[in-house]
């Protein structure tokens, strides 16, 4: 590939290009002859959703994930990323969204820890403190004090501080993973600002974000990846967020076209009772304050790619984080869900999408993983005997098609379709009034997902009220009675579903400018 014209107009050579990466995690392909290209005064934005391999790419460019195939050239050279350090000593640095600073060390000492200046006599701290006035004075933000403690310094200008930390050997490359994610507003556009400053300087920069304004706002080009493969690569002016969004997002199966239409004929009219009800519920940093009722036997889909405050929405109606303003009815009642637990006794019953952290208890057996949580609801001193257990997990194995012979194997050892089924069975044994499945269905077959969705859409019948989330819109229209659209933390607007209701609706509601056009409207 020879040199191409960068923003600016004059041509110019890559500093990085990675040609068919591959990389496997025990024997599952994750990553497949991926290639990206990265040029001088360049910001280069990383798009896909969760599970599309960005993470595993940028790995493979820093050393910290071996390759099975590809290769990767600086400069034209090629070389073999083994180690952060030797990515280093190419001028490769990265700014990770856990910065992993050091509360206890001041801003200085943060930024020149590792490479300090020495003397003669040891290290020179007057200098190292110059060198790292000098890196916050490159990066524009001369008013952070090199002196003051770390600890003392707000998220934003800590995130800064990092981005200092990165640039105080010069590096050509840097990349930035989700260094936005935990910022407000006016300190994101501070960050951006140091972003454009450093491209400037002809920094290649690689920007991952969820934000989808921020990628417009600053990136010259992006590739999308999704399920491990480049599926695009685009100037950003050159296209919309419609087609952005549907790059990422692919396209789904039509196997699943039946249930779609069973949803439409059981289509929820807004008539049932209101069981749970949030007003002005929200946490700084995390969903601005939202307003949203959920009625018995309706599933309601929350729209959003990440970072957008789908899943904050559904951990603050759960229990699972605790909102610091609104409050949440139950049947006409105010409760406070001090945690899942609570909720659980008051009969919400949540899935995380973090399922192997939050969810499955790999080393516990099926049986005792669906039995898990109603023995917690009944409480520790009344044991469930064995016969009520089996009584249990018989009824779910059925519902569920959960194979017998797993019954007394750790769930640990289980497909990911199998793990979500299990973790849907326990939550099903509670008999839940509210259930809040969070990308219940992410990475596993199609036939899972099927019996997934068609369970969901049963619970509906019978009168649960349902929140359902997934990064596949799709699913969301396919099984949605009313659907939530959130963006960049906040509710954007929600639709009652119906025949003229597709993934194109939603995305054009996404993909809206912030001055609330859609995509081509000139007027």
């Amino acid at each position: 590939m020879g040199p191409q014209a960068v923003p600016g107009g004059h041509a110019v050579a890559p500093v990085v290009e990675m040609r068919g990466i591959t990389v496997e995690y025990s024997g599952v392909r994750v990553l497949d002859a991926a290639d990206l290209t990265l040029r001088p005064g360049e910001v280069h934005a990383l798009m896909g959703e969760n599970g599309a391999g960005k993470s595993t790419l940028i790995g493979a460019l820093t050393g910290t994930v071996p390759i099975l195939a590809g290769e990767v050239l600086v400069d034209g050279v090629p070389r073999t990323p083994t180690s952060v350090a030797r990515s280093r000593a190419e001028g490769i640095a990265t700014v990770f969204q856990e910065s992993h600073l050091s509360p206890s060390l001041s801003v200085a000492e943060n930024i020149m820890i590792g490479h300090e200046v020495r003397g003669r006599f040891g290290i020179s701290w007057a200098k190292s403190r110059e060198r790292a006035e000098a890196a916050l004075a490159a990066l524009g933000i001369e008013d952070v004090d090199p002196r003051a403690p770390l600890e003392t310094l707000s998220p934003a200008t800590k995130q800064l501080v990092a981005v200092a930390r990165a640039i105080v050997l010069e590096p050509r490359v840097l990349v930035l993973d989700e260094p936005t994610s935990s910022l407000d507003g006016s300190e994101a556009t501070r960050l951006l600002g140091v972003v454009r400053r450093l491209r400037d300087q002809g920094v290649a920069v690689l920007f991952v974000s969820h934000f989808l304004e921020q990628v417009f706002e600053v990136s010259d080009r992006m590739t999308v990846l999704r399920g491990g493969r480049v599926v695009a690569e685009f100037r950003t002016a050159q296209v919309d967020r419609a087609e952005l969004i549907s790059k990422m997002i692919g396209e789904d199966i039509g196997a699943l076209q039946a249930l779609h239409s069973q949803r439409l004929s059981h289509h929820y009219g807004g008539s049932a009772q209101v069981t749970l009800r949030a007003t002005s519920i929200g946490r700084r940093g995390a969903l601005e304050p939202t307003d949203l009722d959920l009625a018995r036997g309706e599933v309601v889909g929350f729209a959003g790619l990440r970072g957008s405050g789908r899943t904050e929405l559904a951990r603050l109606m759960s229990g699972v984080e605790r909102a610091d303003h609104g409050e949440l009815w139950l049947d006409g009642h105010r409760v406070q869900l001090r945690g899942p637990a609570t909720a659980l006794r008051h009969r919400i019953a949540v899935s995380t999408e973090n399922l192997r952290h939050e969810g499955i208890v790999a080393g516990l057996t099926v049986r005792e993983n669906i039995v898990l949580a109603l023995q917690a609801l009944r409480g520790w001193t009344r044991p469930l005997s064995r016969a009520e257990q089996d009584a249990v997990v018989e009824t779910y194995l059925d519902a569920l098609h959960l194979s017998h012979e797993d019954v007394d194997r750790p769930a640990g050892e289980l497909s990911g379709g199998t793990q979500q089924k299990v973790m849907l069975a326990r939550l099903l044994a509670t008999r839940p009034h509210v259930l809040i499945l969070d990308e219940p269905t992410r990475g596993i077959d199609i036939a899972a997902k099927l019996d997934i969705q068609r369970r969901v859409a049963r619970l509906a019948g019978e009168g649960v009220a349902v929140v359902f989330i997934s990064s596949e819109l799709e699913e969301v229209v396919r099984l949605s009675d009313r659907i939530v659209v959130l963006k960049d933390r906040e509710k954007i607007g929600e639709l009652s579903n119906g025949p003229g209701i597709t993934v194109d609706t939603i995305v054009e509601m996404i993909a809206a400018e912030l001055d609330g056009r859609a995509p081509g409207d000139d007027g």
